[in-house]
């Protein structure tokens, strides 16, 4: 689970500068792609993942679509919470939860990249001794 001490503006800013990775001729408030992409209620922690980190290779059109489909989930939550609060309410709690999941995912993945460098390190490091 995510660290304790992990608050939910720290994995924004986190996600916010991953978001910023975009293409260069892509324009979007990425402040607002933030809001619609964190409180979205159907996608789960690892789909979200995936959206954040297909960032960098999606084109203006993809992003508007995603904007636009986040925009119509949001309207129909709204509206659903009038009939099911209970359900809608049980959602926002899990969606907040598997928000600070996102930084253990993504502390993980940075762990084992900085490990696989450490040890690739010390490969190449061997093997200069070696003469190899």
């Amino acid at each position: 689970m995510a660290e304790l001490n992990m608050t939910n503006e720290e994995v924004d800013s986190i996600v916010l500068d991953l978001l910023k990775l975009h293409d260069e001729d892509v324009e979007f408030d990425e402040n607002v792609f933030l809001d619609l992409l964190k409180h979205s209620l159907s996608l789960n922690t690892f789909e979200k993942k995936r959206v954040i980190d297909a960032m960098p290779t999606l084109s203006q059109f993809q992003v508007d679509e995603l904007q636009k489909v986040f925009l119509e989930e949001r309207e129909k939550c709204k509206e659903l919470a009038w009939e099911h609060p209970d359900d809608i309410k049980k959602l926002v709690v899990k969606q907040q939860q598997e928000w600070l999941q996102l930084w253990d995912i993504y502390k993980t993945e940075k762990e084992k990249v900085e490990k696989e460098w450490e040890e690739q390190k010390k490969i190449d490091d061997l093997k200069s001794q070696f003469g190899l």
